[in-house]
C-alpha cells in the first residue's frame, strides 16, 4: 500500500469521537448548532434563486452583490474598513481558518493559541507543517494571560489566533485585551487571526471589539467570520473572510484553485441573510439563549462537585468537574453510559482537563432534563 503524507498519520481527531450523534434518549449536549431553524426568508431567497437557474459559475471570490452587503455589514456594525474587494466568501468560516493559515505562514512557524482553544486550529496547523503553540489562559475567567502569550513568542512565530466570544469557554474579551493582544502582534510583527463567528452572542456589558478596527490593526488582521452561528445556517457552510490586500489577492488565487467558489444560488440567501429585516429573528435567538444560559447557569450552580466560570458569550459552558474525582474523559463516557446525557471532555482540547463542555443552544425542556440526569447520576454516585 502506498503511504499517505507523514503529517496525516498520527493527526489528531479533536472532538470528533465524541460529536457522533448518539441514541434518541440521550440529551445531546456537544454539537455548536443553534437550536433554530434557518430563518423561512433566507430558505425562499436559495429556491427562488435555484429556480431562477442561478447554478452557474460567478465570481470566484463570490458575487460583487454578497461582497458588498458583507462589506458594508463588517463595517457599519464592527468599524472594520472593509470594501468589496477585500472580501472573500468561503465554504464555511472553518474553510476560510485554513485558507488563513496557508497563505500567512510557512511550514516550521509557530501559532499561539489561547488555550484552551478550539481543536480545529491545532489541526488545521499541523495539516500544514505549522506549529501551535498553547499558551493557557487565566483559568478563573479563561481571559487572555498577556505576560505568558509575550513570553511565549520566538523567531518562529508568525501568528496569534484571537476567538473572542470564545469556543470553547464562552469568554468574551475586554477592549483593553484586544487592544494588547493586538499591541503584541505590532511590537512583535506577528498576524493576528481573529475568529469573530460568535460576535454577534456577547452577552457582557462591552461591546464586541474587532482588532481589525483599531489603529493599527487593519495592517496585520485577518478577520474570520460566517453565517452559521448568528443566522442557524451551520449546514449551508457559508464564510467570509476580510484582511490586507495581499492576504486576499493570495487567498482569491487559493479558492479560484481549490473549490472555485460556494454554491452560486446561496450567495443570494447570504445576501438576504444580511437584509435588515432578518435581525428580528437574531434578536429572537439571542433572547433565548440568554435565558438557556440562565438556566445552565443556576443549574450547574445546584449541582455538587461542579463549577463553571459564568459563560460570557456564545453558547457554550465549560464545566469544572475536578472535585468530582473524574477525568474529563472518565466523566463524559459515564454520563453518556450512566445518565444519558452527551458532553465534549475538555481532555481532548489543549489546557482542558478538569472541564467538560455544553452547548446551551438546545431547547429550555432538553437543558432542564440534561441537568437534572447530571445532577441525579452525581447524587446516586456519592451516596
Amino acid at each position: 500500500m502506498v503511504d499517505i503524507a507523514e503529517r496525516f498519520v498520527d493527526l489528531p481527531a479533536g472532538i470528533k469521537p465524541f460529536l457522533a450523534a448518539p441514541p434518541p434518549d440521550v440529551i445531546r449536549w456537544t454539537v455548536g448548532e443553534p437550536g433554530f431553524d434557518t430563518p423561512q426568508p433566507i430558505i425562499d431567497a436559495a429556491i427562488k434563486s435555484l429556480k431562477e437557474g442561478n447554478t452557474k459559475y460567478t465570481r470566484s471570490e463570490g458575487s460583487i452583490d454578497l461582497c458588498t452587503a458583507s462589506a458594508n455589514r463588517l463595517n457599519l456594525r464592527y468599524g472594520i474598513p472593509a470594501t468589496p474587494e477585500s472580501i472573500i466568501i468561503t465554504p464555511g468560516a472553518k474553510q476560510g481558518l485554513l485558507y488563513t493559515f496557508m497563505v500567512t505562514c510557512e511550514p516550521g512557524d509557530e501559532v499561539i493559541l489561547l488555550a484552551p482553544a478550539w481543536p480545529s486550529y491545532d489541526i488545521q496547523c499541523r495539516m500544514l507543517d505549522l506549529t501551535p503553540i498553547h499558551v493557557p489562559v487565566n483559568k478563573n475567567n479563561f481571559h487572555p494571560n498577556l505576560e505568558l502569550i509575550e513570553s511565549s513568542i520566538t523567531s518562529k512565530t508568525k501568528a496569534i489566533v484571537v476567538n473572542s466570544p470564545n469556543n470553547p469557554t464562552g469568554a468574551v474579551y475586554t477592549p483593553s485585551e484586544i487592544k494588547s493582544l493586538l499591541d503584541i502582534a505590532i511590537k512583535y510583527d506577528l498576524w493576528l487571526i481573529s475568529d469573530e463567528i460568535y460576535a454577534r452572542l456577547n452577552w457582557t456589558d462591552w461591546e464586541h471589539l474587532s482588532p481589525a478596527s483599531l489603529e493599527g490593526g487593519s495592517e496585520r488582521t485577518i478577520v474570520v467570520t460566517g453565517w452559521s452561528k448568528s443566522f442557524a445556517m451551520t449546514g449551508w457552510r457559508i464564510g467570509v473572510v476580510w484582511g490586507p490586500d495581499n492576504v486576499m489577492k493570495a487567498m482569491g488565487k487559493l479558492q479560484a484553485n481549490a473549490c472555485s467558489h460556494i454554491p452560486s444560488f446561496l450567495m443570494d440567501a447570504a445576501e438576504g441573510a444580511l437584509d435588515e429585516g432578518i435581525e428580528n429573528y437574531v434578536s429572537k435567538f439571542k433572547e433565548s439563549y440568554v435565558k438557556r444560559r440562565k438556566i445552565l447557569m443556576d443549574g450547574i450552580a445546584s449541582i455538587n462537585g461542579l463549577s463553571m466560570p459564568e459563560p460570557e458569550g456564545a453558547f457554550y459552558g465549560f464545566v469544572d468537574i475536578s472535585e468530582t474525582g473524574m477525568d474529563s474523559t472518565t466523566f463524559a463516557t459515564r454520563a453518556l453510559n450512566e445518565a444519558k446525557v452527551q458532553l465534549i471532555p475538555g481532555g481532548l482540547i489543549a489546557e482542558g482537563e478538569g472541564f467538560v463542555r455544553i452547548s446551551y443552544a438546545c431547547d429550555e425542556e432538553t437543558l432542564h432534563e440534561g441537568l437534572k440526569r447530571i445532577g441525579d447520576w452525581l447524587n446516586s454516585n456519592n451516596q
